[in-house]
């Protein structure tokens, strides 16, 4: 347990809902599902913040907030997971790619 996520119980699970996403030909939340899973299972933890509603200038200042919102990741995965429940939303499905950019840059960081 990191960050207060059973990290294999949640693997399993996400892995499982994957199958049905994938029977139901839903492209966009089975590639959300897998990155998420996958990210848990490399790193045990959940490491990626909500994305921002509007971009920020690059200060210094602004700089410090973000990394402090990188820390959040049980409150992240709670919403990434509220996003995935209604999928079909316009707005969900615009920050469930922004999540899955997101998956894409801190493995390429890290």
């Amino acid at each position: 347990m990191r960050n207060g996520i059973i990290t294999n119980t949640l693997i399993d699970d996400l892995k499982e809902l994957r199958t049905y996403v994938v029977e139901e030909r839903q492209p966009l939340l089975a590639k959300v599902i897998r990155l998420t899973f996958e990210h848990v299972e490399e790193y045990q933890s959940f490491n990626i913040a909500i994305p921002e509603d509007d971009p920020i200038e690059d200060d210094e200042e602004n700089q410090e907030v973000r990394v402090e919102d990188e820390v959040t990741g049980q409150e992240s995965l709670a919403y990434l997971l509220s996003l995935m429940e209604d999928h079909t939303n316009k707005v969900n499905e615009i920050e469930l790619r922004d999540y899955i950019q997101a998956f894409t840059e801190y493995a390429e960081e890290n």
